[in-house]
């Protein structure tokens, strides 16, 4: 939401680096260490050392590091976001903004004043001992193109390390990560696999999906088999790898001067697991023109019909909608109160605002009729959009081939020559 918000209003987005951030923090508690190895002194090698800081390695070492920043950011007058641990936000008079964004010991931050901007890295670099990395171009394996057109992320170097690891460099690329009429079962088909590199194989590709919305479905997919893997299993996992070679700089683009209104699409299939009969839940929330946040979950109940699967995936989507909306308020508060979620289903938009239809739907779980408060209450707007612009489509089932690569655009994706 930042780089989206960042790339609307045509900000730069820089970063920093804390040098052995960990070592920085101040511990509350006693602890107590052994001499370190070549470092003990003669006639006390019984004895042990009282820790003043934190180490790399102590459990208490991430927590004294934050509280450490957190009041470096508090006393330089930022105010930190009641939502996201991790957002501060300074402001001054003349509308000046400076957002911070933190995770663990680097640093990306972006406003609309030069001046803020250029005293908060002096400021920063006076405190602790700092590398800064200028313009944002590499963070946490995701590349990062910021031009006057907008700014677009994605995971070519990782990608392709990807690939590299499981012998797929070479392969025959495809078009689409998964076959419209795949039919996945536990009991799959053919001899078992390796499950430990089956295992790797999906944790490498959900990182991948930090980027990747397009891959979200194919990699819920095949997590729900990495217990007892087969054969079959397998080349479907292959086959994402296949249509990760042949899309290495696809990645999502934020325009400039793109729509900042926040809105979200929600969808789901009926019944799609083969072994258990439940459905699978898909949203897509939209900012600037390219995605911002996405999910494909199996759900945790069966479901009697299309109506309530659709019902229990809106649910969902509205409860990642508060708090997103609460998040980007606190650096934007331009947006309506109102929260425009699209939905294809007439009934369960239906079933949101009537209680009347009580009858059909009173064995939901009540967490699922939190839904049809938020909607009274003015906080979350449903509204019908036909299956064809349905963008949450692309999160919940194998889709052809054309409309794949439509909703795919739709999400805001762009191969890296079309952006430059």
């Amino acid at each position: 939401m930042v780089l989206a918000l960042a790339a609307q209003k045509g900000w730069l987005v820089f970063q920093l680096d804390v040098k052995s951030a960990f070592l920085h923090g101040e511990l509350k508690e006693s602890v107590f260490i052994e001499q370190p190895q070549g470092y003990e002194q003669k006639g006390k090698e019984e004895k042990v050392f009282k820790l003043k800081k934190a180490l790399y390695g102590l459990k208490q070492a991430p927590r004294a590091w934050y509280s450490k920043i957190e009041n470096y950011f508090l006393s330089e007058g930022f105010e930190r976001c009641s939502h996201e641990s991790t957002l501060f936000v300074k402001t001054k008079a003349g509308g000046k903004i400076l957002i911070v964004s933190l995770y663990v010991d680097d640093l990306i931050f972006t406003g609309n004043d030069a001046c803020l901007i250029e005293e908060f890295k002096c400021s920063m670099k006076s405190e602790f001992e700092m590398t800064d990395l200028g313009k944002m171009r590499y963070f946490l394996g995701v590349e990062v193109l910021q031009s006057s057109k907008g700014i677009h992320l994605c995971q070519k170097k990782y990608a392709k390390d990807v690939l590299d690891r499981f012998g797929m460099r070479e392969c025959n690329s495809v078009k689409n990560p998964i076959v419209p009429s795949s039919k996945l079962t536990r009991e799959g088909g053919g001899k078992k696999v390796d499950a430990t590199q089956f295992k790797q194989l999906v944790g490498s590709l959900m990182y991948l999906t930090a980027t990747r919305p397009d891959l979200v479905y194919s990699v819920c997919l095949i997590s729900r088999y990495m217990a007892d893997p087969t054969e079959e299993h397998l080349l479907v996992a292959k086959r994402v790898l296949r249509y990760l070679k042949g899309t290495l700089e696809l990645g999502l683009f934020y325009a400039r001067e793109g729509a900042i209104e926040l809105f979200a699409y929600t969808d789901s299939d009926y019944a799609g697991d083969y072994d258990d009969r439940k459905s699978t839940s898909g949203y897509v929330f939209k900012l600037s023109g390219g995605a911002v946040a996405w999910a494909s979950k199996k759900q945790p109940v069966v479901t009697l019909s299309t109506t309530e699967a659709e019902y229990v995936a809106a649910a969902a989507c509205a409860c990642q909608s508060i708090w997103m909306k609460r998040v980007l308020n606190h650096f934007s508060p331009s947006q309506s109160k109102c929260i425009t979620v699209f939905c294809d289903n007439s009934s369960a938009i239906k079933l949101s605002k009537n209680p009347v239809l009580h009858g059909r739907s009173k064995h939901i779980d009540v967490r699922f009729h939190f839904l049809r408060n938020l909607t009274r209450d003015g906080v979350v707007e449903l509204k019908y959009c036909g299956t064809r612009e349905q963008l949450a489509d692309i999160m919940t089932k194998p889709l052809k081939l054309e409309s794949f690569v439509k909703l795919r655009e739709l999400l805001g994706m762009k191969f890296l020559a079309e952006v430059n």
